[in-house]
């Protein structure tokens, strides 16, 4: 049977998303990131189901006030309880294959960006909420090697996206890059893997994640972040990163329609530290796609651009400065499931 890797375009049958809590790194600013996964899960349920973490009953009913104080549709949320380290879920969450006529999950190992932080509960995340039927009885391949989704970008039509820096910095000892390759040939159904060779956002803490610098919008445009300060320290790298992605091939032998995103104003942590703020982490939906906002006049550019490269969307901003506090934003915190052919009815 031929497995295939689904584009987030695709139709969906839910959003995964873990709800911050106390034990998380959230604690500082929980208030203000309770907001955005509020704003977030409320926009989400209004076109399709969102499947919340939560810790414990009375979690629950809290995030179901939050949800609802945001005019959401309560009947589309799902909510399950399993404990959790963090909650990014873009990078221990379940990654969808479609395998012969079936939707597979394949639950990679999560080992917290290389070790660099506790990861033990996310890593087992994904079977708890199989276990309590999140998924209905969809087939769940737990996979051996780390993987993390937003190290991964794919056009849903065998071609992947990924960043050479981060897969390597990830490799299993005595593992090779070109190893790795055929793995995510043989795992995801892959055909060829473009590699990008330039690209790395300060503050980003997760080597480099191909979400944060490029992404599919069709199966022949890519949108990217691109720099137009010269004295801006990122200019000349993500102007090599734009050489290298004009230099990339569709399957058809033709170049790419290449989307420049605006760039943010910079942005900066407590101790002056740059925060990896990009309009490429953007989450596509069921009708529409979510745009992360800084609140500078940049959002309204990318949210135009965003919405020309996928018509027949809603182009939606949600306010995200709270999750650059932990050097993330929108496509970070949440994971899709596809619907067809075997929809999920958890």
């Amino acid at each position: 049977m031929t497995r295939r890797l689904p584009a987030e375009w695709e139709p969906q049958a839910a959003i995964l998303i873990t709800w911050p809590h106390e034990g998380t790194d959230w604690r500082p600013w929980l208030s203000e990131t309770e907001g955005v996964y509020a704003r977030l899960a409320a926009e989400i349920s209004r076109r399709q189901r969102v499947i919340i973490v939560c810790t414990d009953d009375a979690h629950e009913r809290h995030v179901v006030e939050r949800v609802d104080a945001e005019r959401g549709s309560l009947e589309n949320l799902g909510l399950y309880t399993a404990p959790s380290n963090d909650t990014w879920m873009r990078d221990y969450g379940p990654i969808s294959v479609f395998d012969g006529g079936r939707g597979r999950l394949l639950d990679f190992r999560f080992d917290g960006w290389g070790d660099r932080f506790p990861a033990g509960l996310d890593d087992a995340l994904t079977g708890h909420l199989h276990t309590a039927g999140a998924f209905g009885e969809t087939l769940l391949e737990r996979c051996d090697t780390v993987l993390e989704g937003g190290s991964i970008d794919t056009d849903g039509d065998g071609t992947l996206l990924s960043t050479r820096h981060c897969l390597q910095s990830r490799l299993a000892p005595g593992e090779t890059l070109a190893q790795k390759e055929d793995m995510l040939k043989a795992l995801l159904g892959i055909e060829r893997v473009l590699w990008l060779e330039h690209g790395r956002l300060e503050g980003d803490d997760t080597g480099g994640h191909v979400d944060t610098l490029a992404r599919f919008c069709d199966h022949h445009t890519i949108a990217h972040v691109a720099c137009d300060d010269p004295a801006d320290p990122h200019h000349g790298e993500l102007a090599r990163m734009a050489e290298g992605l004009r230099a990339f091939r569709t399957r058809e032998g033709l170049p790419y329609r290449l989307v420049p995103l605006p760039w943010p104003r910079p942005q900066h942590g407590g101790h002056g530290e740059r925060l990896p703020a990009t309009y490429a982490n953007f989450l596509v939906t069921n009708g529409a796609v979510l745009v992360p906002a800084y609140g500078g006049p940049a959002d309204a550019v990318a949210l135009e651009r965003l919405g020309e490269c996928f018509p027949g969307r809603v182009p939606v901003g949600i306010p995200c400065l709270p999750l650059l506090q932990q050097y993330g934003s929108l496509h970070c915190v949440t994971m899709q499931l596809p619907a067809p052919p075997h929809p999920y009815d958890g």
